[in-house]
């Protein structure tokens, strides 16, 4: 049963819209005058309901939206972002064959960039399509009993209902890709296989100890977000998938670490010879500490761009004196901007944020977590 999608009336999207005009010819004084733009832009609402964006608004759009996320704090390079425009694309076998090439470019042989692909947006006469994978890239989650899974926990129940639906599965290791879902207009939900060309991994292994290697560790080299909004001025683009590029802790501190993921740091203590049997000993927080010097180690070995959490937190905060300094203000999700490990040791640890809203930025609509679990696939 699928979640309703969420609507705005014509004076919410023209009070959004008026909003971003006004700030896009402010940050772009050789867009001219807005009031003529803003002129168009009524009259086609007050036509059709809806307004369409010029290529230079969607990608400024794009960029603030990513300048505006609270939860990021890989902002400073917010106006790097490169953006493929393929609003023109409302079918899932194109977007999906898009999605793929997004991974292809982003990608650029390790040294990653920050990419969108906006695809068509919501109109009043029907919902723009939709990726239901969280990520582009995402690893399978095998398991009969609910206390032993294969794969990426996560990513069971999706898993599961792609196998209902008539995936075969992977060959069934630890790091088997999944199908991206994508519905397109006016169509259910269809899951195509990922092209190995479009993913690039990163063996894991440790910096001193040549026996992590036996594990087969393995994290791929694009964080692609894939399930979530983009909102210009009114305007909902309900398929726009993004990627900047990983912060080492997403990968050692969550992905492989957490318990209801990968859950790997018992194996690591007892391989660094730890006492597990108590928390006091603080065997956690020294696997911890392993499991991300090897992340770190791999990926600039693998020569696949990464930041690690005492860098990025340090540009963070020269990307809020920048902001500032420009007269805008930053909002910010402390919970979400501070490390995952060594916080405190963190510049970004010592500070308050608001967690300002914006009506330009990416967001999680009603039902999207279900649809990334699979929830409504079978």
């Amino acid at each position: 049963m699928e979640i309703l999608r969420e609507r705005s009336t014509t004076d919410q999207v023209w009070q959004a819209a008026e909003e971003f005009v006004l700030l896009f010819h402010r940050e772009n004084p050789q867009a001219g005058d807005p009031r003529r733009r803003l002129a168009e832009v009524r009259a086609e609402l007050a036509d059709t309901g809806t307004y369409r964006h010029t290529a230079q608004e969607l990608a400024h759009g794009a960029r603030v939206a990513w300048r505006n996320s609270n939860r990021c704090i890989g902002r400073l390079y917010w106006n790097s972002l490169r953006v493929r425009d393929r609003r023109e694309l409302t079918d899932a076998d194109a977007i999906a064959a898009e999605c793929f090439q997004h991974l292809r470019e982003a990608t650029n042989g390790g040294r990653v960039r920050p990419t969108i692909t906006v695809f068509a947006p919501d109109t009043p006469d029907r919902p723009g399509p939709l990726i239901w994978s969280e990520q582009l890239i995402r690893y399978a989650g095998y398991g009969d009993h609910p206390s032993i899974t294969v794969g990426d926990a996560r990513n069971a129940p999706l898993t599961g209902a792609l196998r209902a639906l008539g995936w075969s599965g992977g060959a069934g290791t630890p790091f088997d890709l999944l199908p991206l879902v994508v519905q397109g207009v006016d169509d259910k939900p269809r899951w195509f296989d990922t092209p190995a060309d479009a993913v690039m991994e990163v063996p894991i292994e440790h910096p001193e100890d040549p026996g992590w290697a036996e594990w087969g560790l393995r994290w791929h080299a694009v964080p692609a977000i894939s399930n979530m909004c983009l909102e210009i001025g009114g305007i909902h683009y309900p398929a726009a998938p993004f990627n900047g590029w990983y912060m080492g802790t997403e990968i050692g501190a969550r992905n492989l670490a957490d318990t209801d993921r990968y859950n790997l740091l018992p194996a690591v203590g007892r391989r660094l010879g730890l006492d597990t049997s108590s928390d006091r000993s603080l065997w956690k927080d020294r696997a911890l500490v392993e499991l991300n010097r090897a992340v770190l180690h791999s990926f600039d070995r693998a020569g696949v761009t990464i930041a690690d959490h005492h860098s990025e937190s340090r540009r963070f905060l020269a990307h809020m004196a920048r902001e500032e300094r420009k007269g805008r203000e930053v909002g910010a999700d402390w919970s979400w901007i501070v490390p995952p490990i060594s916080g405190a040791a963190t510049p970004v640890f010592h500070r308050t944020y608001e967690d300002r809203p914006s009506t330009t930025t990416y967001v999680h609509h009603a039902g999207a977590v279900e649809r990334a679990q699979g929830r409504y696939l079978v």
